[in-house]
């Protein structure tokens, strides 16, 4: 099968530009209205409460509003903040109907500020370097991407937080993409569910996720980086957690006595490979990294993430780690080291390549807004892995942004409507796909 998009496909499509026209200032009000949303996720409760802030909520009761505003008669919230809304297909199917889902988070990372963002509207970017506060810099030359949109719309922070990109783009992308379909019956589509989680960002995001309410048969996440970026595979990702107890007693005694919880700690953390680290590695190499560390003299608590695209090299790592415990306890006596790992997602790979005709149609709808699928490997993972991993294969589909979880953290709002022109095109085509 070829996979460029025959004559009778490219008829279906909505040309890119007649839809961005439509879009672009309407898309840019929602993006700058949700990012301003603090929606910082906290990872130390997410495992207990979902959401995990109070700031997520005020997301999702606006989103929830919109929704029902634009006549979508079916939005579901439940209690854990998870947004399931149905619209229904606007062409009679033949056989079963394939439910398509849309989906997108709505916290963001809390590794750099996420409360009082201020973003700044770069119209017609002259493709210099941009100087925002606190000494951040975006300079071409450092970041290449920038050129490639030269007179554009480019949207940054102003240097004190994050900008939200990650994944406030796509809910912004979605939203459109729904409105804009609603706006136009004539264009045919099948059912659809819109679907928005809260803490992605924490890992924790889809432990509570009410997968018997989803009547999606694929779904798609918006919670990709560059124009372009499609993705069908992850990394295997793991987490340990680590213990070390040790034993306590005054310093003026200490000697021969004292076991050092803390030593023993960063003794471990020494032992991880520095050039398996995600700082010294890229492409297809896994790491390990170590995540967050406290405690005192007697116990102290180590977690450490370790990821890979293959199956056995992460089973190679985790015996790693139990060897880096078992020397360490061997260099403490009297003390004890324990780790305990946990599976976070897998390689979503293993069931998507069972279902190349969605990929198909998803490359398809890519290639109809006039640029190539960029397909690459996550070297992450998000809700989607997850959702893959439950049963509904869900391929990564790009935002726009770049540079996420960090101040220097930009999108260019071409980017975000040829997302949206993505949605609509895919929707259309995979009604075709399924009459």
């Amino acid at each position: 099968m070829t996979d460029a998009l025959p004559n009778d496909k490219v008829s279906l499509m909505i040309d890119y530009k007649t839809i961005r026209a439509d879009v672009e200032e309407m898309l840019l009000e929602r993006f700058l209205r949700y990012v301003r949303i603090n929606t910082t996720s906290d990872e130390s409760i997410a495992e207990d409460k979902t959401p995990s802030t109070e700031g997520q909520w005020d997301l999702i009761r606006l989103l929830a509003d919109e929704l029902k505003n634009l006549g979508i008669e079916t939005v579901e919230v439940d209690d854990h903040g998870y947004i399931i809304a149905r619209i229904p297909g606007s062409i009679t199917s033949v056989g079963k109907r394939d439910t398509l889902g849309l989906m997108a988070h709505v916290d963001t990372n809390s590794d750099a500020p996420g409360e009082n963002i201020q973003p700044r509207v770069h119209e017609n970017y002259d493709g210099g370097i941009i100087v925002l506060k606190d000494g951040v810099v975006l300079d071409p030359a450092e970041w290449t991407l920038l050129a490639d949109y030269e007179g554009e719309t480019l949207i940054t922070t102003d240097g004190t937080t994050l900008l939200g990109a990650d994944d406030k783009a796509g809910v912004a992308e979605i939203m459109t993409a729904v409105d804009w379909l609603l706006r136009h019956p004539e264009v045919p589509r099948g059912d659809l569910e819109i679907i928005f989680t809260p803490d992605e960002e924490t890992g924790a995001g889809m432990n509570r996720f009410p997968l018997e309410k989803l009547k999606a048969a694929y779904c798609i996440t918006m919670d990709g980086g560059r124009e372009g970026e499609l993705e069908t595979e992850c990394y295997y990702a793991w987490k340990a957690d680590v213990r070390f107890d040790g034993k306590v007693i005054h310093p003026g005694s200490a000697r021969g006595k004292l076991v050092n919880a803390v030593t023993m700690a960063a003794c471990f953390v020494s032992m991880l490979p520095r050039n398996e680290s995600p700082e010294a590695t890229d492409g297809r190499y896994g790491n390990y990294w170590p995540h967050r560390i406290e405690g005192g003299l007697e116990h102290a608590e180590l977690q450490v993430f370790y990821r890979s695209f293959d199956a056995d090299d992460v089973a190679r790592r985790t015996r790693a780690l139990e060897s880096f415990a078992a020397a360490v306890e061997a260099a403490f006596p009297g003390g004890k080291v324990t780790v305990e790992t946990k599976e976070q997602y897998r390689n979503m790979r293993e069931e998507l390549d069972k279902h190349p005709r969605f990929i198909h149609t998803l490359r398809e709808a890519i290639r109809s807004t006039g640029i190539e699928p960029i397909e690459r490997p996550i070297r992450g993972g998000t809700d989607g892995s997850r959702l893959t991993a439950m049963g509904v294969p869900t391929p990564n589909v790009f935002a726009g942004g770049v540079n996420f979880h960090s101040r220097s953290e930009w999108i260019a709002l071409p980017a975000m409507t040829r997302a949206a022109a993505v949605i609509v095109n895919l929707v259309k085509l995979w009604a075709a796909d399924a009459s």
